[in-house]
């Protein structure tokens, strides 16, 4: 079931990124569509708590760590997307993805997780398949260097720590939906702060886009936590991190982008690794 769990979180995670995709095409704000989806992620997961326990239970390192996590997935988004401005996304979506091997190193060396050599082989495929999935050849393009490798540098933090975070709350037990309930609430009010700094004009259309993002966004959230607290952190990483493969599949069947031999290479690649990780 966890291994179901992670693949319904890389199919939710890469239709957001999908989505914002066709943002970016229509010159709408990353930032508002985020705000969008974590308040009324917010709301729903906060009103789901009231009725079906009757109260919230939340304390201090719940919120914490909740918070925390919300901004530095809001914060990631962001600063990928500068990155994509001032470099070539030949080498940004791959320096990005790389972000999964801290939560898999730290799942091995910190929470003690058992990994055989067929499946340390299955990851590897699995992680050189998400970064030659993204490579796109783009030779005449300028790079706008520090300014470039600050932004990657910043995402590659921020979605490392991520992972590292979502797998401390799984090993301490807090409860999902309260991690849920502080992560939204901290990333809306994070955001708040971003729109209110950058001074960008709100859009109706923000507000219906996010919120499909944020209905998508709490059921996968909620199947990555459960793929965490049941199974393998350093399995579920490079599943999850196999999301790209949504943003390839849709590219190709509703944008009509050709699909280039590589990238059929690493779609292959990647199923073959997601075989091996499950021996």
């Amino acid at each position: 079931m966890w291994i179901a769990a992670a693949f319904v979180t890389m199919i939710c995670f890469g239709t957001n990124n999908t989505i914002f995709k066709w943002s970016t095409e229509k010159k709408v704000s990353k930032v508002h569509i985020q705000f969008y989806f974590y308040f009324i992620a917010f709301l729903l997961t906060l009103g789901f708590a009231i009725v079906v326990n009757g109260t919230i239970h939340l304390n201090f390192i719940t919120i914490l760590l909740g918070a925390f996590i919300g901004i530095l997935n809001a914060n990631g988004n962001i600063q990928m997307s500068k990155a994509f401005e001032k470099g070539p996304a030949s080498l940004t979506s791959p320096l990005v993805g790389t972000n999964t091997i801290f939560p898999i190193v730290c799942a091995g060396v910190v929470f003690h997780e058992h990994i055989t050599l067929i499946q340390w082989i299955g990851i590897i495929f699995m992680l050189g398949s998400a970064m030659v999935i993204q490579y796109t050849s783009e030779k005449n393009r300028r790079t706008n260097y520090i300014p470039w490798i600050i932004r990657v540098g910043l995402a590659v933090f921020s979605f490392g720590l991520l992972g590292i975070l979502m797998k401390t709350t799984s090993y301490l037990q807090i409860n999902s939906l309260d991690i849920l309930i502080a992560m939204y609430g901290g990333g809306s009010i994070y955001l708040v702060i971003c729109s209110l700094i950058k001074r960008e004009k709100w859009q109706k259309s923000e507000a219906n886009v996010g919120s499909i993002v944020g209905l998508i966004s709490i059921l996968g959230y909620s199947c990555y936590f459960f793929a965490l607290k049941t199974g393998t952190a350093s399995i579920v990483f490079p599943i999850v991190s196999l999301n790209c493969l949504v943003v390839v599949l849709a590219g190709f069947l509703l944008y009509k982008e050709k699909l280039k031999r590589y990238q059929v290479i690493g779609v292959f690649t990647a199923l073959l690794g997601i075989i091996f990780t499950k021996i």
